[in-house]
């Protein structure tokens, strides 16, 4: 309070609350052109370095049933709200006691969408044009329904064990041998130069099964094949995040990465 009124004249402060282990938990919400909001259930994002994600998946691993919904039900809540329009993200963080913070609000698609498309069914892509013509949704909230487990890591042009540094290079083939059933999302061609002028992340590597565990064993399968050789990425290190016990229990929390 001293330094604020030294410096500003005033010395009114914002104590914010520290969360210990915190988990990044988010949920999905799409508003038609009409009024109408609809969740589309939640996403794991906890696996971060540098605030950035690297692994999401969907639905979250040890949550109780009664939090969900209480999620649910204050995402919708914001966006009724506010009068939303399109899809939006509402992000949380969830402390150790269970109680649960409004984070931020992402008025757009994210990055992680897919997981949410492989287990519910719906494009929302397609949603968001929709919304934006001002149509109404042909379906209510209880035709939403989640199916298996969805799991996606984000490949990054970068050296883990060089404390996350960005790594250059040619891209001599995107794409294995593709035995698996996966889902690879990238603006990359092969033989792009990828440079130290854009951010680091090559793509996204989306895999969906019938429970966690098969979802994690397909990943790993997945992250085998030769995806963009030539240049040094983190599947090593995916791998090693994928198999390690406290991943496989879902203990997990935004320090697991620095820990």
């Amino acid at each position: 309070k001293r330094e604020a009124m030294n410096a500003f004249s005033n010395d009114q402060v914002l104590l914010e609350k520290y969360l210990v282990n915190p988990r990044h938990i988010e949920v999905q919400l799409v508003s038609d052109g009409q009024g109408n909001h609809f969740h589309f259930f939640e996403r794991e994002c906890s696996i971060q370095r540098r605030y950035q994600k690297v692994i999401e998946e969907s639905p979250v691993e040890n949550l109780e049933h009664s939090l969900r919904s209480k999620m649910y039900g204050m995402a919708l809540r914001i966006a009724e709200t506010i009068n939303y329009c399109g899809a939006g993200t509402i992000e949380y963080i969830l402390s150790e006691q269970g109680e649960f913070y409004f984070l931020e609000m992402n008025t757009r698609l994210q990055v992680e969408h897919p997981v949410t498309e492989m287990v519910t069914g719906f494009d929302l892509v397609e949603l968001q044009i929709k919304a934006a013509q001002a149509q109404a949704f042909e379906f209510k909230q209880v035709d939403i329904k989640q199916h298996g487990h969805a799991i996606e890591c984000r490949i990054y042009a970068e050296d883990p064990d060089q404390g996350f540094l960005p790594t250059t290079g040619r891209i001599q083939a995107i794409l294995g041998n593709a035995t698996i059933d996966y889902r690879l999302d990238s603006g990359y061609a092969n033989k792009n130069m990828i440079s130290i002028n854009y951010d680091p992340m090559l793509a996204k590597l989306i895999v969906h099964d019938l429970n966690r565990y098969m979802a994690i064993d397909k990943m790993q399968l997945s992250l085998n094949e030769r995806l963009f050789s030539g240049v040094k990425t983190n599947r090593g290190f995916l791998k090693r995040v994928l198999d390690h016990d406290k991943f496989l229990d879902g203990k997990i929390d935004t320090h697991f990465i620095d820990k």
